[in-house]
């Protein structure tokens, strides 16, 4: 029987099993975050309008195409949030965070929302994991916060990506190949909205996905050949930075990142198996941001990690999703008294900080056992009245099917003991 409601077009929704995965690579990613001294912070899924488009920028398609906005019924315009950066910045200004301590190092994670056109890789709803350093330039930071990213990249067990990096330099220098680039585009054939998008932000030229703009685009001007000094020695300082970590890269001088605010490092991750979609994450350097949202002139830089490419990124490289549900130990009950003791074992051993699961209802040893196969537990019992009174159980190795003789009240040290083993 069908259901008569089903999710939204386009969102991007995770059930058993794919959903231990989920949960998997949000753990991964958030520990090198932790490990560097991020805090968590908790962000409104809708904000005002114009946090949206003074922050990301009015010539993205991000804001002119892509965001889901609506009037509450206060009259105010309201937009589901289509990025986490602004969100954050918002808040570090609001409840002064930025007047402590510097810099202020957040890391956030949930569901996002454009408007864009269903496809693999490409959602309506779709979810990010990302951090955010505030308040200091400094290139160590920049690759601290890049390498926080690849650690939980490596740590998933992905290899088959590749970091890209370049710098957008500083206001001088992005000043100068504006000139430059400008006079470049007046050149060009263009269609009417094309030319006003590159009047407003005419690197977003080089982020056109059409292969007639990409030709026309070939021979501009590049940002990196017009850094200063100073946007040089910060961009070298990065690099040498990253080599010293053991983070390779590739510099790309086209590479332009969807949104405005980039300035100074900007970096994307690529992977190779996912065609189109191929970004799994990116972020750079956002000097000013905090200025036209209303706080103080200083500098940030952060990244936004796509989940849901990720775990695609994952499927391609054959690593099995199914695996990641954890539970240590599948308990079976036969009989009334065995099952009102084992109810108590079971809790003892989740009280120690075991994943244990149990049968329930009066499903015969056979479908019992099944059930703790299909569980994934890493080891089962089965307790009965012979088991209760001597007291001595046999704890089955699910995955080589060995058993061995275990007391009830020495069961909680073998599993730790095997687990360690493991």
């Amino acid at each position: 029987m069908s259901s008569q409601f089903q999710a939204p077009k386009g969102v991007s929704e995770y059930f058993p099993p794919r959903s231990n995965a989920f949960e998997y690579v949000v753990r991964t990613l958030t520990s090198p975050a932790l490990a560097a001294g991020y805090e968590p912070i908790e962000l409104p899924i809708f904000e005002d309008t114009e946090l949206f488009t003074r922050g990301v920028g009015e010539s993205t398609d991000v804001v002119s195409k892509e965001m889901y906005t609506f009037e509450d019924r206060g009259g105010r315009s309201i937009t589901l949030r289509p990025e986490g950066t602004a969100g954050v910045m918002r808040a570090v200004i609001e409840h002064n965070l930025d007047r402590g301590q510097l810099p202020v190092k957040l890391f956030y994670k949930g569901p996002f929302f454009r408007a864009e056109r269903p496809q693999a890789g490409r959602y309506r709803q779709f979810y990010q994991f990302g951090i955010e350093a505030i308040g200091v330039n400094d290139p160590q930071l920049d690759a601290e916060v890049i390498a926080i990213a690849y650690q939980g990249y490596k740590r998933l067990g992905l290899t088959n990506f590749t970091l890209h990096i370049t710098s957008l330099g500083d206001a001088e220098s992005r000043a100068k190949h504006r000139t430059a680039l400008v006079s470049f585009i007046e050149k060009l054939d263009l269609d009417e909205e094309t030319r006003s998008r590159a009047a407003k932000n005419p690197l977003r030229l080089f982020d056109d996905k059409r292969s007639e703009i990409q030709s026309k685009m070939h021979s501009a001007p590049l940002l990196m050949d017009f850094l200063n000094e100073a946007s040089k020695e910060n961009f070298v300082a990065v690099k040498k930075a990253l080599t010293a970590v053991g983070v390779p890269f590739e510099v790309n001088p086209r590479m332009v990142r969807g949104l405005d605010y980039y300035t100074g490092t900007t970096f994307e991750f690529v992977h190779s198996g996912l065609g189109a979609q191929s970004g799994i994450g990116g972020g750079g350097r956002y000097d000013g941001l905090m200025a036209t949202l209303g706080g103080q002139n200083l500098s940030g830089i952060g990244f936004g990690l796509g989940i849901d490419r990720i775990i695609l990124a994952m499927e391609t490289e054959g690593i099995s999703l199914t695996s990641m549900k954890y539970t240590d130990l599948y308990v079976v009950a036969l009989g009334e008294r065995a099952r009102e003791e084992s109810f108590v074992l079971v809790n003892q051993l989740r009280n120690q900080g075991f994943v244990v699961e149990q049968s329930y209802g009066e499903r015969a040893l056979k479908g019992a056992m099944k059930a703790a196969d299909k569980s994934g537990a890493r080891f089962a019992i089965v307790i009965g009245d012979a088991e209760l009174s001597s007291g001595s159980i046999e704890l089955k190795n699910m995955a080589t099917g060995e058993t061995v003789s275990v007391t009830l009240s020495g069961l909680a040290q073998t599993l730790a003991e095997k687990s360690r083993l493991l």
